[in-house]
């Protein structure tokens, strides 16, 4: 699993018009090529009456599947511009429909190009960039007379905490990032002077705005 990647949060439009046309873009982050085909039949369906509705994704790691589709725009005036707005940004796991109502000016290749271009970037801006960030979930169980040390200790470190459950003991559920979970178990340790048990759990992705330091 990549350490970060960065995609977009939600679902999100904009509008802008063009020489009477207006470009309605729209971006959501995705997990799945099927999941992609069917926001982009979604989009379609609720513009119907528009005259082009033109798509563009990239799914994966690796960016793996790349599809493009111009939908009746002039070929490579539409779709690609899309894609390179994607690849641009460093987007992973989103899909980008820009949707066009002609407004009876021609635009000629090149401001069509301009035009699906500046339509993808508002769209992907309304969805707002996120970096998802891999953390590895580690569960401190201790004694109550540790609780307020190890909680100020984690405070000061920047730790990203989960829940804390208070039973006869305090177990307390921590995020750091997943390349520093066996250094952060070994810190805790040292801070608990060995009076914790520690487990370390599953990797998973949280949202971020922006990049932890020890990232950047």
């Amino acid at each position: 699993m990549l350490p970060y990647y960065k995609t977009v949060k939600e679902f999100g439009a904009a509008e802008i018009v063009i020489k009477k046309s207006r470009f309605i873009g729209h971006a959501k982050p995705v997990a799945s090529e099927d999941e992609a085909v069917q926001f982009i039949e979604m989009i379609k369906k609720e513009h119907w009456s528009a005259t082009h509705n033109c798509s563009a994704y990239m799914i994966g790691e690796r960016d793996e599947i790349q599809k493009q589709s111009d939908d009746g725009e002039p070929s490579g005036t539409a779709g690609k511009p899309i894609l390179e707005v994607i690849k641009n940004q460093g987007l992973k796991n989103v899909v980008v429909v820009v949707t066009r109502y002609f407004g009876g000016i021609m635009l000629g290749a090149g401001g069509l190009i301009r035009a699906y271009t500046d339509g993808a970037v508002e769209g992907i801006a309304a969805a707002g960039p996120v970096y998802q960030v891999l953390h590895r979930v580690v569960q401190v169980e201790m004694d109550y007379t540790w609780h307020g040390k190890v909680e100020n200790e984690l405070r000061n470190r920047g730790t990203m905490l989960g829940d804390t459950e208070f039973t006869d003991k305090v177990t307390v559920t921590c995020m750091p990032l997943a390349g520093e979970a066996e250094r952060f178990a070994a810190w805790i340790t040292d801070v608990t002077q060995g009076q914790s048990v520690i487990r370390l759990g599953a990797e998973r992705y949280s949202e971020h705005t922006e990049l932890p330091s020890a990232l950047t």
